[in-house]
């Protein structure tokens, strides 16, 4: 595949369902996410109030490597993640590596919400297995995934 920057983009579009209220809510899900209440307090707990510079710094990075991908987005638009444009930029195998290192961070940012909220709810409920709220959990959010986007 070539790797110049004046390929031609790619003409298909999102779904015709969403709108960008539906856009801006799925973004600020992800980023907000169920690790940032949980994981936080027990960073805060050890290094104190210092850790919000490094969350600061952290953010920074994050806005300023979303603004360079929405940059490549308008200029390019293609079907596909980010590793689409990691794999025309950098070759084949680190678009490769790419996407699939994205899967496992989402696999592994799964299990840990749903270990997050199993521990919430034995705060309100703790004769309750955690098991019941991870089952609970993963029903509710399939039933929401396997419904339709109007």
């Amino acid at each position: 595949m070539s790797t110049t920057a004046n390929a031609t983009p790619d003409t298909t579009r999102r779904a015709p369902g969403l709108k960008a209220r539906h856009i801006h809510f799925i973004a600020l899900g992800s980023a907000i996410g169920t690790g940032l209440f949980y994981g936080s307090a027990g960073a805060i707990q050890a290094a104190g109030p210092s850790v919000l510079l490094v969350y600061l710094l952290g953010g920074a990075v994050v806005y300023f490597m979303l603004r360079a991908l929405g940059e490549m987005a308008v200029r390019m638009p293609i079907s596909g993640s980010f590793a689409e444009y990691t794999r025309r930029f950098l070759g084949g195998w680190a678009g490769y590596i790419t996407g699939w290192m994205f899967a496992f961070e989402m696999l592994i940012v799964c299990l840990a919400d749903l270990t997050a909220i199993a521990i919430y709810m034995r705060f309100w409920f703790p004769d309750t297995s955690q098991w019941v709220w991870v089952a609970l959990t993963l029903l509710i959010v399939g039933a929401a995934n396997l419904a339709s986007v109007r």
